[in-house]
């Protein structure tokens, strides 16, 4: 892959802690090696590393990469969450691409953030220890996750722009996502 000049982090200090808190808590639930949040830019049609915790979080951010490509842009077009045991072995796996971010994982579970009818990105967790990844549950529990991430995502999104929902603010959205990971850090699997 060759790396485009990598477009800036969001900006909105807010948005940053929320996304960052997602792919924490992610990471600590699946007891996975990384976690990564990439938002679709639709102006470029790329998807965007906006947060990472573990491998690559320290040059990662702000990285983009064509949604044609891997496994996070089959989720984004398809819509669909998916969890890959064998990426060795798995034809929509882009090593090239992975190789490019400096972490290579063996496994991966991956979902999009819906909210609506619009995929927004997609929520990945990297190297997430067996027991997270051995049932339908746990994909779902991701989905669930991700889409919850999605709906406090869009409420920080909108009121930095002007759009008002009754009843909510941006202390509301970063509330949500702070009581989802209390509700479900009380049943991580030990790492």
């Amino acid at each position: 892959m060759t790396a485009a000049t990598p477009p800036e982090a969001i900006a909105d200090p807010l948005s940053r802690e929320l996304l960052q808190s997602v792919v924490e808590v992610a990471r600590a639930i699946f007891g996975a090696q990384a976690s990564s949040l990439l938002l679709h830019d639709e102006h470029d049609d790329a998807l965007v590393f906006q947060a990472v915790s573990g491998e690559g979080e320290n040059h990662l951010v702000g990285r983009r990469f064509p949604t044609g490509r891997g496994i996070a842009g089959w989720v984004l077009s398809s819509g669909e969450a998916m969890v890959v045991d064998d990426l060795a072995r798995n034809a929509t796996f882009d090593r090239e691409l992975a190789e490019s971010t400096e972490f290579v994982p063996d496994t991966i579970m991956a979902a999009p953030l819906c909210h609506g009818d619009r995929v927004l990105g997609v929520l990945e967790v990297l190297d997430p220890v067996p027991q997270s990844r051995s049932s339908l549950g746990e994909l779902d529990l991701l989905a669930l996750f991700a889409h919850q991430a999605a709906t406090a995502l869009r409420v920080v999104q909108e009121r930095r722009v002007g759009v008002t929902h009754p009843g909510w603010d941006r202390a509301a959205a970063l509330d949500l996502v702070h009581s989802l990971m209390d509700c479900l850090e009380s049943g991580a699997p030990a790492s």
